[in-house]
């Protein structure tokens, strides 16, 4: 089926839309521009250079998608923002592209991001986040899916966070955030984050290992180091105390604070 694109539109003939979007009025799109199927594009949004975009994406008014990086190291490179598919981006979104030559940013698939929510350069971003109100992502980071950002969240650059984890409403944080925990807004460890964990299939004993083995990090006297080598030695293995473990060993900033 073709696409509704209204005439009060500006889009470059470059660009290339996919089937069945709709575009609406005074949407402006750039010519190096690719837009899947069934993309819903509301009036005042901007898809600029770069913008590789999949299917069924709505993107509501005020958004810019791959505007130019704010980072004093671009110098007007090529780069791209990769966008999947099934997104809902809200009003007055920010994504900013890559910094340099072959870089991206990325947004990967089923994630929400809410009104003033903004994802700064070569950041990459998994499958099944939300993004709460205000919630602002500084550049290269890496966030594992299923995380979940309350409103006025504040990432600095280079952080991690990882999957199925929850941050607090007004954290501000510049370490990395394991996997499957709730981060307070005072930078410190809430306990895992079971709701969550559980939809991304964790059973009621496999929470229970979790458990113990944050325990071995946030409430030991031990070091971060000695205390992976704790976990290995009295957790029971399974894929989701593996995960945990490589991330804590990747870390190379520090994790948030024990309590």
């Amino acid at each position: 089926m073709a696409s509704e694109i209204s005439p009060k539109a500006e889009i470059d003939p470059r660009a290339k839309i996919g089937n069945n979007c709709k575009i609406f009025p005074f949407v402006y799109i750039e010519g190096d521009v690719v837009i899947g199927d069934n993309c819903i594009i509301f009036p005042f949004v901007s898809i600029c250079n770069g913008t590789r975009m999949g299917n069924n994406n709505k993107v509501h008014q005020g958004t810019v998608i791959a505007a130019l990086p704010q980072d004093f190291e671009f110098r007007g490179e090529k780069t791209e923002c990769i966008i999947g598919d099934n997104n809902i981006f809200r009003e007055n979104v920010v994504i900013n592209r890559a910094t340099h030559t072959g870089g991206q940013t990325v947004i990967g698939n089923d994630n929400v991001l809410m009104e003033g929510a903004h994802i700064s350069h070569d950041t990459k971003v998994g499958n099944r986040c939300v993004f709460g109100y205000g919630t602002k992502i500084a550049g290269d980071c890496m966030i594992e899916d299923g995380v979940i950002f309350s409103s006025s969240v504040i990432e600095n650059a280079k952080t991690r966070v990882g999957q199925g984890s929850m941050i607090q409403a007004g954290t501000t944080f510049s370490n990395d955030v394991p996997p499957y925990i709730i981060c307070t807004n005072r930078r410190e460890y809430g306990g895992v984050n079971v709701q969550v964990a559980k939809m991304h299939g964790v059973d009621d004993k496999t929470v229970k290992h979790i458990a113990n083995a944050y325990r071995l990090v946030f409430h030991g006297k031990t070091s971060l180091f000695d205390a992976v080598i704790q976990i290995e030695e009295q957790v029971p293995d399974g894929p989701f105390i593996r995960h945990i473990i490589e991330f804590l060993r990747a870390t190379q900033i520090g994790i948030i604070n024990k309590v």
